[in-house]
């Protein structure tokens, strides 16, 4: 896998629901604004993990786009 979580692949998004995604999309923010706010106070020890949680935002993101336009669907156990 290229950077970014190991618990966020593109393959285990799609397996998940969409409140779910909506869920670790907020997580994922949560922490980029926390790894932000350390780098310019000088703290952060791992530059790269922001660069990792900015893919991960995208690999989110694009999830929920593909759904939206009907390209990619959600788990078959879910319904809207």
């Amino acid at each position: 896998m290229a950077v970014g979580s190991k618990d966020l692949t593109s393959a285990d998004l799609r397996e998940l629901a969409d409140d779910r995604l909506v869920d670790e999309l907020r997580k994922a923010k949560e922490e980029l604004f926390n790894l932000r706010f350390q780098s310019a106070t000088g703290q952060l020890e791992s530059h790269g993990r922001l660069r990792a949680v900015r893919k991960d935002i995208a690999r989110i993101y694009t999830e929920m786009r593909e759904r939206e336009l009907g390209i990619g669907q959600a788990p078959a156990g879910e319904s809207k």
